[in-house]
């Protein structure tokens, strides 16, 4: 069933080419549907910091190819796993997919075939457990459902169908009649441009909302559950996750909805003890002030732009992984 889902999406995040990485630039969606190659260290760190490529494991499965290409160019593979692991930092995925890669350094002498070879299995595995996701997910998902979503968890942030946006998936391709609601996402409408964009070439019945009106829905009875995903899950199982997604566990804690998070393992930091100690990203000014090239703020505005918040896990419904379905906070 989920390798369908593949099917049907038709399209590639990230491929490996043997001497370079094609990365779809989301940057440019949903008005052009465009690719930027990256071929050495410098090109993958511009496209994790520029939103070429994001998501948390997009983003670790692009350096992980990262650190295999520089293998290939024989660059230091010590600096460049540096630079790939602080182009951006809320993210555990990335500095895990590095770690892993530089591991597979150490034993094999910097063997590229070896490098290689790990950065396609990390690639795989993540596909894997996006359709595991999708299927523990879906069951949580009933027949008739408006389901609300936010940012990207899709195909675009992931190795493969998404983590949210998977068990979406899944539930939409089993036969269930589910609509989708899509949160915007400011600053960057990741769910304007995005996760629109990808449910349309699915077929998935959707309509897109601005990020403010989500409470209003919720009060109307017209959302069933929200799915997001998860750049970060501390030990204490917190959840570091786009810019609203706190405001979206808090109103549905008011009105008794599910509030569900859709993430691999490898988004669990153990050494994390909670969400006070996840460094949250900064993002330029710009965002906020200017949409799509044009000014929308006084010049001289002041901004403050985190790119992620924190959602105590008090206000987790359930985290969905690919080992299952962990339950916490009851609906009464």
């Amino acid at each position: 069933m989920n390798e369908n889902i593949e099917g049907k999406l038709n399209f590639k995040t990230i491929d490996w080419r043997k001497d370079a990485v094609r990365l779809i630039d989301q940057r440019q969606l949903p008005l052009e549907l465009s690719y930027f190659d990256c071929y050495e260290t410098d090109d993958f760190v511009f496209a994790i910091k520029e939103l070429v490529v994001r998501g948390a494991p997009a983003i670790g499965i692009a350096a992980a190819y990262g650190v295999a290409l520089a293998a290939k160019r024989r660059e230091d593979l010590k600096a460049a796993a540096t630079s790939l692991k602080s182009s951006r930092p809320t993210a555990v995925n990335l500095a895990w997919a590095v770690d892993r890669m530089l591991d597979i350094a150490r034993k094999s002498g910097n063997n590229p075939e070896s490098l290689e070879r790990e950065a396609i299995a990390i690639h795989q595995e993540d596909a894997l457990k996006c359709r595991q996701i999708g299927q523990h997910g879906a069951g949580l998902i009933k027949d008739g459902a408006n389901v609300l979503t936010h940012c990207n968890t899709g195909a675009l942030a992931t190795g493969g169908i998404g983590t949210a946006l998977g068990a979406v998936y899944a539930a939409h391709f089993s036969g269930k009649r589910i609509h989708v609601w899509v949160d915007e996402t400011r600053p960057v409408l990741q769910g304007a441009r995005l996760t629109a964009w990808e449910l349309g070439r699915a077929g998935v019945p959707h309509t897109l909302i601005s990020d403010n009106m989500a409470a209003s829905l919720m009060a109307k009875g017209k959302v069933d559950c929200v799915i997001v995903g998860a750049d970060r899950i501390a030990a204490n199982y917190d959840v570091a996750n786009k810019i609203g997604t706190y405001n979206l566990a808090v109103i549905c804690a008011y009105h008794k909805i599910p509030f569900y998070v859709a993430a691999p393992s490898t988004t669990f930091d153990s050494n994390c003890p909670d969400g006070a100690h996840i460094v949250v990203e900064e993002r330029p000014a710009k965002e906020i002030t200017f949409i799509s090239g044009i000014q929308i703020a006084p010049a001289d505005t002041a901004v403050y732009n985190p790119a992620f918040d924190i959602t105590p896990h008090e206000l987790i419904t359930a985290i969905i992984t690919e080992n299952g379905v962990l339950s916490f906070r009851a609906i009464k």
